[in-house]
């Protein structure tokens, strides 16, 4: 079995890793981190649940760690970070699906993964996986008459924009297009714009309510449009992906790997 320790418990996402982790007879919930403030602090991890695992919420991540197989962490960077490198020091594989990470941090996720293990993803959602995919391949096809718009909507709660699952989206159109995003990607439009430049990609984004996830990609050429949508309904979707993930990371020792390796896109020919 699988010694888990999640991240962030308190949060959405953490209620829903520990509930997948309760599901899944290859985990065994080893330990719960939170931010030292959380009321959680010192509870019984199981609780919200109605379970009792002997494992209490805690803010010491270098204890919790001791034993570990991985930990996953859906929480904001700098924690993410501090988390990283405890797993490094105790040589514990990491699931991060963090976003809002700057160049400078993925940077030092690469680094780390010189040394431990880490699937590394914005979007730990097999179908999102799948739509990556897909948006690759849709824009190399249309690479000449078709403007290419990512459009994202989040819950109110969201921190950061656009989302990190509309940035690999529009990384994967450019991929496909065969230049860098950062030399093409339009993220705000206001006022006397002028019309929209040739082979660019443009993205849009917004914010309300509970909307766990909802991404589409358009394609739009002169007569038709192509839309490729993805719509997550439950946060239950990416936390099967990640423990899917942790599965994968336990026969490796170092590496940094995204949600298309865990799922064997990237070694089809």
């Amino acid at each position: 079995m699988l010694k888990v320790v999640i991240a962030g418990v308190s949060g959405r996402m953490g209620h829903a890793l520990l509930e997948g982790v309760f599901l899944d007879t290859q985990f065994v919930l080893h330990g719960a981190l939170d931010r030292p403030e959380s009321p959680m602090i010192g509870r019984e991890a199981g609780e919200q649940f109605g379970r009792v695992t002997g494992v209490k919420v805690s803010a010491d991540t270098q204890a919790v760690l001791v034993g570990a197989d991985v930990l996953i962490d859906f929480t904001r960077p700098e924690p993410s970070l501090a988390y990283l490198d405890q797993c490094v020091a105790s040589g514990v594989a990491m699931v991060i699906g963090t976003t809002g990470f700057n160049e400078v941090q993925k940077q030092l996720i690469a680094q780390a993964a010189q040394k431990i293990a880490i699937v590394f993803a914005p979007n730990m959602s097999v179908g999102v996986t799948l739509l990556i995919d897909l948006v690759e391949q849709a824009a190399r096809i249309l690479n000449e008459g078709y403007d290419i718009e990512v459009v994202e909507m989040h819950h109110r709660h969201k921190v950061d924009a656009p989302s990190g699952t509309a940035l690999r989206l529009g990384e994967a159109a450019a991929k496909g297009l065969e230049k860098p995003l950062n030399t093409c990607a339009v993220y705000t439009r206001e006022g006397d714009t002028g019309e929209r430049k040739a082979g660019t990609i443009g993205f849009a984004t917004m914010r309300g309510g509970d909307v766990v996830g909802d991404h589409t990609v358009v394609l739009a050429g002169i007569g038709e449009r192509i839309e490729l949508t993805h719509k997550a309904s439950s946060r239950a979707t990416f936390a099967l992906g990640a423990l899917r993930a942790a599965k994968y990371l336990s026969e490796r020792a170092t590496g940094l790997f995204d949600m298309r390796d865990v799922l064997g896109v990237n070694a089809r020919p």
